[in-house]
């Protein structure tokens, strides 16, 4: 009976969140419309923080309880399925453009992200420190001045562009109900975040699964599902900067806030095992980065040959 209970609650929780993260963002889109920012930068932090609500809640509770290796393990999983696998299937629906002029520079951010947790790994054998924790965060920081300098200096530059966006993107829900949609979105994901830590963490011990594998596939999956319906959605509208936008502004924000914040609040337990994953997830980016200047865009044949290379990824953990 109780397993059933626990089942339950962990599919309770994605709901919460999954629904919780749609309201989040519409608002926040909403928000980032009033003040006229352009749509790549809402693409890599208004939508990507939003999508990566539920990692954050997920890691971040389970640091508090102690789970601090299903902490990692969800973020780089699901860093692993939005890299891989959305992108990928994404692709086999129709080919996904990439404007390398305006991601290169994030794609580094997001790989340099991934390479310096993959460093704290090696460097810390059995727990990365407070101070690990608080040097991503540090670089979190650094980033979003970055971002917010560029939107700033874009709207000062271009005046024309600005009126267009302007004129194409008038929110249309008054200012109180936006702000209490973005409250009530937050504690949705809270919610759904404790359900869901509380549910994996109780059907890991019963079955004698490891944290590392519960947080690299169920919870990865579960709190990716967010970036996946975004994604496909603006895929399918032909909003290509959104969806890769989306795709990298979480691959960062996982590492750098989630994994930095819940650093902070306790030390992160290593499984040596993670650095196979922290190699798949390498090897996804380049590969990405790949296909995209091979044609910047990535077609069906490659989207293939993602998904194809999760595929055996989620093969090869359960081996």
């Amino acid at each position: 009976m109780r397993i059933a209970v626990e089942i339950v609650l962990l599919i309770a929780g994605f709901f919460l969140m999954i629904k919780g993260a749609d309201v989040f963002v519409g608002a926040s889109v909403d928000i980032a419309k009033r003040l006229r920012i352009p749509t790549v930068i809402i693409g890599l932090t208004i939508v990507a923080l939003g999508t990566s609500a539920p990692e954050a809640v997920v890691s971040v509770t389970a640091a508090i309880g102690g789970s601090s290796e299903l902490a990692i393990g969800n973020v780089v999983g699901s860093n692993i399925f939005n890299l891989l696998f959305i992108v990928g299937f994404c692709a086999l629906l129709r080919p996904v453009y990439v404007n390398l002029k305006e991601i290169t520079k994030d794609f580094w951010v997001s790989f340099g992200a991934a390479a310096l947790l993959l460093v704290m790994m090696l460097i810390f054998t059995s727990a990365i420190p407070r101070l690990g924790g608080l040097i991503l965060f540090a670089c979190f920081l650094v980033y979003m001045t970055v971002l917010v300098r560029k939107a700033l200096s874009s709207r000062t530059e271009n005046k024309a562009a600005e009126e267009n966006i302007k004129e194409n993107t008038t929110p249309q829900r008054s200012l109180t109900k936006t702000i209490i949609l973005t409250i009530l979105g937050i504690g949705l994901i809270i919610s759904g975040g404790q359900a869901t830590v509380w549910g994996a963490v109780n059907i890991a011990a019963r079955f004698g699964v490891t944290e590392r594998v519960i947080g690299l596939t169920i919870l990865a999956l579960g709190t990716s599902l967010p970036e996946f319906v975004t994604t496909i959605v603006a895929c399918r509208k032909g909003e290509s900067e959104i969806a890769i936008g989306n795709i990298i502004g979480s691959n960062i924000f996982n590492i750098l806030f989630v994994l930095g914040l819940s650093g902070m609040i306790l030390p992160l337990a290593v499984d040596r095992s993670l650095i196979f994953d922290m190699a798949v997830l390498t090897v996804g980016s380049l590969a990405f980065l790949l296909f995209a200047l091979s044609g910047k865009r990535v077609v069906r044949f490659e989207g293939f040959s993602m998904v194809s290379m999760y595929a055996a990824y989620m093969l090869m953990l359960f081996v």
